[in-house]
């Protein structure tokens, strides 16, 4: 196929490759790299472009993964199951219920791909299980001269370390292992709090729950918090009633609806933050891990988010709160907080630091440059590292500086990709 567009969830970047392929197996994926190679492309893989950077775009030949699926293999007696790259979450997480299994800890949204996911960092919030790249323990790669390779921490560690949270720079991904555990209960609590009192808290709020984040709504001192704790039950999910009513219509309709009208006329958004902030009621369910972690998001919008080190939150959001009251920005859409624990991989946002993710966003169609800007200078000011699918605007020389094994990674890119046949704009940016 020639001259296919294909862009991001949210439309922040489209690409016109020179070719496109959708390999069905690891030999095709290798096939295909090889002939790339031949004809000079550069080739990259795609998801299903929830990244909003252009950390997929590719010139020359595109991989859609949409063929790269199936059912996982469970090894029982080492609790892992593999499953191939192109395997959108939502499913992966399906097939491991009905193995009575399941992920330790996920992001919020379940419909990238394994892969993708894994390869930008994706994560949740947790006490003590970090992102989905620190429960991969094996990967299965195609490399630039079209080898086939299997990592881990014990073949080929450095590879592991280096291309777990990858972006693609180091080969295609065509299969990844997962550590997983017995499937579990989560008990969700969610309720308002004052942004005073979740700050002053902080501390406790993170130590006395499994999973907590919050969302504070800009030009108030509202927050919405969760609460998420293993259970041994029963099970008490929401009504389909309730769900339909708080995760379809409010969450998804009535909130696009207020943010078209902020839009429009941006001076609503501080009302409208108030009257949203106080139309999110509080909560309690219990159900099965997944359906707590993940949640159907159909609101587009941009997005940037930061890894800051975890002890300078209170601060960070103190200051952001006087960044928004002090400016002309208009935000309509909540700041997202969310925490994880220190990790060994080498590229990941939260390697070896306690980490806090702040997330900042605006409705798509809105301009968000000036305001993104001003949250950006404040991160960076205490280290933080963006994240790889997230809008930013860091280079090589910001990056390096923010990663200890930065150069021990890009070694490894130069042994695996010397020619950088992975490459794209972006990564010519953020990797040099």
């Amino acid at each position: 196929m020639n001259n296919v567009l294909w862009h991001t969830w949210a439309d922040t970047h489209q690409a016109r490759p020179r070719r496109t392929a959708t390999p069905g197996d690891t030999t095709e994926v290798a096939a295909a790299v090889r002939t790339a190679a031949a004809q000079g492309l550069r080739v990259r893989m795609v998801g299903t472009g929830h990244s909003f950077t252009d950390v997929a775009i590719t010139d020359g030949l595109l991989l859609s993964p949409v063929s790269l699926t199936g059912p996982c293999s469970v090894d029982l007696r080492a609790g892992t199951a593999t499953v191939p790259a192109g395997t959108p979450l939502c499913d992966f997480n399906d097939d491991l219920a009905a193995h009575g299994l399941a992920l330790a800890n996920m992001g919020d949204i379940a419909v990238q791909t394994v892969s993708g996911a894994i390869q930008t960092g994706t994560h949740g919030t947790g006490r003590e299980t970090g992102g989905l790249a620190s429960q991969v323990v094996g990967m299965q790669m195609v490399l630039a001269d079209g080898s086939v390779v299997e990592c881990s921490a014990a073949h080929d560690p450095a590879l592991f370390h280096a291309a777990r949270v990858g972006l693609g720079a180091f080969g295609v991904v065509t299969a990844l292992t997962f550590a997983v555990r017995p499937a579990f209960l989560l008990h969700a609590r969610e309720r308002p709090l004052p942004l005073d009192e979740v700050l002053e808290r902080l501390p406790e709020l993170r130590a006395d729950n499994d999973h907590f984040e919050f969302f504070w709504f800009p030009h108030t001192d509202h927050t919405f918090t969760k609460r998420n704790n293993i259970s041994v039950g029963p099970p008490h999910p929401l009504t389909p009633f309730r769900a339909w009513l708080d995760d379809d219509v409010m969450a998804n309709r009535v909130f696009d609806r207020a943010n078209r009208v902020c839009r429009r006329f941006p001076s609503l958004a501080p009302t409208m933050n108030r009257i949203c902030a106080r139309a999110w009621s509080a909560r309690t369910h219990t159900d099965v891990s997944h359906r707590v972690f993940a949640s159907e998001r159909e609101v587009r919008f941009v997005e940037m988010e930061y890894a800051i080190p975890a002890e300078h939150t209170e601060d960070v959001l103190r200051e952001a709160r006087s960044i928004v009251n002090r400016s002309d920005h208009r935000v309509s859409f909540p700041v997202e907080v969310r925490f994880a624990p220190a990790d060994d991989v080498w590229l990941s946002t939260a390697y070896e630091r306690e980490s806090a993710y702040v997330a900042v966003h605006m409705y798509q169609g809105t301009p968000y440059e000036g305001y993104f800007a001003d949250l950006e200078a404040l991160f960076t000011s205490v280290g933080g590292r963006p994240h790889w699918g997230k809008m930013h605007t860091r280079d090589r020389s910001y990056l390096e500086g923010v990663y200890p094994r930065w150069s021990e990674a890009m070694a490894v890119r130069e042994r695996v990709d010397p020619h950088r046949r992975f490459g794209n704009v972006y990564l010519d940016r953020v990797f040099g």
